[in-house]
């Protein structure tokens, strides 16, 4: 599955079309890029009405792959390298939602499992 990115998008646009794929699983974005495995601060996140082309280094229209096999981190690094926007992957946890910093290596579809585990949801 992938989602089309375009300048006519707003963030909130991208933020859905990847929740109707991983409900358990959220895109978030910043203002500056993170590393691998490290989060970005609360106080770069963009307002989820920001139009892509404000926020974009990158201008170029295009699909980002979001298939079930790709890492956390694969996706952060492709929206950095090929869109030049900054994503974080958040996953539901029973306390909220949480970075998954430490799980950058995990598959998308394995964190969106494992959250419907814990919120005891199937």
């Amino acid at each position: 599955m992938t989602i089309y990115i375009s300048e006519e998008n707003r963030i909130c646009h991208l933020q859905a079309a990847f929740r109707e794929r991983y409900p358990f699983l959220k895109l978030e974005f910043y203002m500056q890029p993170h590393g691998w495995g490290e989060s970005c601060p609360s106080s770069q996140l963009l307002d989820p009405q920001t139009p892509v082309e404000k926020i974009r280094i990158i201008h170029t229209f295009g699909t980002i792959d979001i298939d079930e096999l790709r890492t956390a981190g694969e996706l952060e690094y492709d929206f950095r390298h090929h869109f030049g926007m900054s994503v974080q992957v958040f996953q539901q946890t029973a306390e909220g939602w949480l970075a998954t910093t430490e799980k950058d290596g995990w598959s998308l579809g394995r964190l969106n499992s494992e959250s419907a585990a814990v919120c005891n949801i199937t």
